[in-house]
């Protein structure tokens, strides 16, 4: 009897699983290595804060561009290139002298190269998954938590026993075999799709977008969760390292190891309730979020306030679970308001934005650590997360019913149009 393969849908997924993997690896090896590289390169913490911050605003600035590249063009094309383009500056990453090549190469580069991923690769998952949804993006997300907990060990490892520029040129030599490799499994078009529904004009695009405040919201509260996000990343290895002692190893690992661990079953778990409860009950999605960034605030200001490690590591568990619940919704909830042939646009824009806002995090938290401490700047990121629950929270009472049904018209004009 012959075994049954995997339905295609779900091989896409395992094949942008292993991706995002590498995107978010690539992107946490700095912060891991960081101690290494600040010592290497004589960098101050500003300096280094700045590498980072340059790097989430190359993705801020690309990602509006290559959510309506996936619009228009191949998305086989543009994810494949992606990964080969951050793959190919990481590992030119460890050749880095100084802080200017570091800009150039490392922010610039990589994050352009990074820019054009998730777009095109939400955008897909979600054609290809409807029933579920949430359920594929969930199992997508949790590669996310495999990459930076396995960067944080490997890297740290690497970075110890052979100094920190083996890291990115262990991980950018895998990523250039990975596109390669996709490049050949992965099919060239997505169904459902018309070809000129595929291309639609700019200015449409943008009218749509804009003109739905239940997806502006979203935007504002992914702004937050990322500037949360990107600060604790770049600063979580450096804090433990300072604050307890540990190796750069240990730091990079338990830094992300207990976070992530509980936001996998946190995601999974979310994602399957969203799938469930959203047949009947849409808004269901952005409720869950809501009340997500709620339950995390408390245990982010306890992970930068209490001074026993036990405590840190319960708090950054606790942190990740309900950050889960947030995570396996952030552009389901989108794509309930936002019509099929503008979901990667509309990615993409939303992506851009939650970017240039967590772009100013790790500055704005090295600036803290050298004026009062680490301390106190990750325990006042739990004040972001309570903002940013308030955004989802107005979104769901006031503009998702309106919104909801606009998308609907809209999805039912498409198809019309279409035939």
């Amino acid at each position: 009897m012959k075994p049954r393969s995997l339905p295609y849908r779900w091989e896409l997924v395992a094949w942008f699983w292993l991706a995002f993997l590498l995107n978010q690896a690539d992107r946490q090896i700095f912060n891991v290595v960081l101690p290494l590289v600040k010592s290497d390169l004589r960098l101050s913490d500003v300096q280094a804060g700045l590498v980072a911050s340059v790097f989430t605003a190359s993705l801020a600035v690309m990602i509006p561009v290559a959510g309506y590249a996936g619009d228009v063009y191949s998305r086989k094309r543009i994810i494949v290139c992606s990964l080969l383009g951050w793959s190919l500056s990481t590992l030119l990453t460890g050749f880095s002298p100084g802080l200017l090549y570091l800009i150039v190469v490392r922010s610039v580069a990589t994050g352009v190269g990074e820019a054009f991923y998730a777009p095109s690769a939400f955008a897909l998952i979600g054609e290809y998954h409807v029933e579920t949804r949430a359920q594929a993006m969930a199992v997508h997300q949790t590669s996310l938590y495999v990459g930076v907990v396995l960067s944080g060990l490997l890297a740290g490892y690497l970075g110890d026993r052979f100094g920190w520029r083996s890291a990115f040129w262990t991980f950018g030599f895998v990523g250039i075999v990975v596109a390669g490799v996709m490049n050949r499994r992965l099919r060239g078009s997505s169904p459902g799709l018309s070809p000129a529904a595929e291309r639609p004009p700019a200015p449409l695009v943008l009218r749509t977008i804009l003109g739905r405040p239940t997806a502006l919201l979203l935007a504002l509260a992914l702004g937050g969760m990322v500037f949360v996000n990107i600060g604790y990343l770049t600063w979580m290895p450096t804090y433990l390292h300072e604050r307890f002692h540990l190796s750069l190893a240990n730091a990079g690992f338990s830094s992300m190891f207990h976070h992530h661990l509980l936001a996998f079953f946190g995601v999974m778990l979310g994602g399957r309730l969203s799938d469930q409860f959203a047949r009947t009950r849409p808004r269901f999605r952005l409720e869950l979020q809501g009340a997500g960034l709620l339950l995390a605030a408390p245990f982010l200001y306890l992970m930068g306030s209490t001074s026993e490690l036990a405590p840190t590591y319960f708090a950054l568990g606790a942190f990740g679970f309900f950050r889960g619940f947030y995570d396996s919704n952030i552009y389901a909830s989108l794509f309930e308001v936002i019509e099929p042939r503008f979901h990667a646009s509309a990615s993409g824009l939303m992506t851009a934005f939650a970017f240039v806002v967590g772009s100013l995090a790790p500055v704005a938290l090295g600036a803290v650590k050298q004026a009062v401490g680490l301390s106190l700047g990750l325990s006042s990121l739990s004040l972001v997360y309570l903002a940013a629950a308030a955004s989802m929270f107005i979104a769901v009472f006031l503009f998702f019913q309106d919104d909801f049904l606009r998308r609907v018209g809209g999805s039912e004009c498409s198809v019309s149009m279409a035939k």
